[in-house]
């Protein structure tokens, strides 16, 4: 009887595993691991799923076209470039002022004076420049006012010596050195000799201006006034 006792659990279990199979789910085909990946499964599941029904369509992108004002953004960049440019060249243009020639006489191009002139029209404008034509007559020659110094011009014509031709009595004290030294105060032969008459010249020489005495200071000379006067 003991024996038989011990076996009886290990029958109870196997009996429970026996319908725990009974009640599970049949894998069709007999393998678990090729029911996922077998044809018919797969076949399902692109038709939409096992219950039969097909995988609804993607919705579809509804196109319309742009309205008729509306512009692309590249097309907007090159409209604005397009029309700064010609603003650009606007302002250039107005800037820049023509070049007048009003000025500048073309008498010497004979193809322009051809195209404009004629013996005619050269003989009323020569008339016409006759008439406008007015001949002055000289005038006398202004008179010198007083007490504005000595006169150069009409000392240089009132003597007849050249230079280097003593007239005039010079003390011994009269040396070329110093002279000359007295002259450089002066900025021009002019200068100097109007500063010889005013101080006595030609008599006296109170500066040394005039060592040789032949009445001329320095190296002023009367001769371009008289060949002025015989021109």
């Amino acid at each position: 009887m003991r024996p038989a006792l011990s076996a009886l659990p290990a029958l109870t279990a196997l009996a429970a595993l026996t319908a725990l199979s009974a009640c599970a789910p049949q894998i069709p085909g007999g393998q678990p691991e090729n029911y996922f990946g077998s044809p018919k499964v797969l076949d399902a599941q692109l038709a939409g799923g096992t219950d039969g029904q097909p995988l609804p369509l993607p919705a579809a992108i509804a196109t319309q076209p742009l309205p008729a004002g509306t512009a692309a953004p590249e097309d907007d960049i090159a409209a604005a470039t397009a029309a700064a440019l010609a603003s650009t060249e606007t302002t250039a243009t107005a800037t820049s002022a023509p070049v007048s020639t009003a000025g500048i006489s073309d008498e010497n191009s004979f193809s322009a004076v051809r195209t404009r002139e004629s013996i005619e029209s050269d003989a009323e404008r020569l008339a016409r420049y006759r008439a406008q034509y007015e001949a002055v007559e000289p005038t006398a020659v202004p008179v010198r006012p007083a007490g504005v110094g000595p006169n150069i011009v009409a000392y240089a014509l009132s003597q007849t010596n050249p230079r280097g031709t003593r007239i005039y009595s010079r003390s011994g004290l009269s040396l070329a050195g110093g002279s000359q030294r007295n002259c450089n105060r002066f900025s021009s032969p002019d200068q100097a000799q109007i500063a010889f008459l005013e101080a006595g010249g030609p008599q006296r020489d109170r500066q040394n201006l005039d060592p040789d005495g032949d009445g001329y200071a320095c190296s002023w000379d009367p001769a371009p006034f008289r060949q002025a006067v015989q021109n």
